[in-house]
């Protein structure tokens, strides 16, 4: 019998010390003196609430369905940019796939990335794939956003200059850029350059409905873009982004100019060594930090 009790005694001694262990481990959990530092000193936690995107910004970037390596180079490029204020994300957009490599390559993209959007079309540059681009989008994304953009493969985006021009604009009827001709600074002259113009959400949805887009899809894919909104009497709301917007220098004559340390995207990036005098320039790699792991 004595050593009945001896055994329920221990148990209980168990039990005990396990509940309390339980009630220390969710104290701590709890508590903002979670952490130990080395020294056995507490870290506080930081519990400052982090601030709220302000926006959401999709990027499609139109592209051809062989170009692996230019995507693959893309998503380091984006990959290790990000702004505080805006939600972004970027989708790579060609028409319908040819071939069985295409179909295996790209469907290990899709499984590792999840970024790829394939359009109902056959490839182009003007006959139609800006528009099937736009009116598609209600239908095959699972969300809305507050804007779209329509970027070429060729261009350099800088995301937190991009958002920060973007986060006191209207949210609506809206249409931004880089105005032509390239010598003006007036938004509502003409149309906003290919290289990469923004539309709020309610005009990709007028996109998506309105027989003038769906009548007007051939030509100069920017050109043509503007054309259905003049008809349409849209974008009350226009911005032109220069000189932070253009082409690398050299390229395209007025269109083009050095390199300046505010700019939101630069265009015609067509060389290895062009880019490498952007990335070069905006010093991207800043953030690199030291490890024995490697020597640059």
């Amino acid at each position: 019998m004595p050593s009945r009790w001896l055994v329920l005694a221990s148990l209980s001694s168990i039990s005990l010390l396990l509940y309390f262990l339980f009630l220390l481990f969710t104290l701590q959990i709890k508590s903002p003196l979670l952490l130990l530092s080395p020294s056995n000193s507490p870290i506080l936690l930081d519990n400052t609430p982090r601030p709220r995107t302000q926006f959401s910004l999709l990027i499609g970037i139109l592209t051809r369905p062989d170009l692996y390596d230019r995507r693959h180079f893309l998503r380091l490029i984006y990959g290790i940019q990000s702004s505080p204020i805006a939600e972004i994300h970027i989708k790579f957009v060609f028409c319908n796939l040819t071939k069985n490599e295409q179909r295996i390559f790209i469907a290990l993209e899709i499984l590792r990335f999840n970024d790829i959007i394939i359009l109902n079309c056959t490839e182009n540059m003007n006959s139609g794939k800006t528009y099937t681009y736009f009116s598609s989008l209600t239908r095959t994304l699972p969300r809305s956003y507050d804007y779209v953009m329509k970027a070429d493969d060729d261009v350099f985006i800088r995301l937190i200059p991009l958002a920060s021009s973007l986060a006191p604009l209207p949210r609506t009827d809206m249409y931004y850029g880089f105005v032509i001709p390239c010598t003006s600074q007036n938004p509502f002259v003409e149309y906003m350059s290919g290289m990469g113009f923004v539309l709020s959400w309610d005009l990709v949805q007028w996109i998506t409905q309105s027989s003038i887009p769906a009548n007007h899809t051939y030509g100069p894919e920017d050109k043509t873009v503007g054309k259905w909104l003049k008809m349409g009497n849209k974008t009350k709301n226009r911005f032109s982004n220069k000189p932070a917007m253009y082409d690398y220098p050299g390229t395209n004559g007025k269109c083009s100019h050095e390199l300046i340390s505010e700019t939101i995207a630069v265009h015609r990036l067509k060389r290895w060594d062009q880019w490498l005098d952007v990335l070069t320039f905006f010093n991207v790699t800043e953030t690199l930090k030291p490890s024995y792991m490697y020597h640059l």
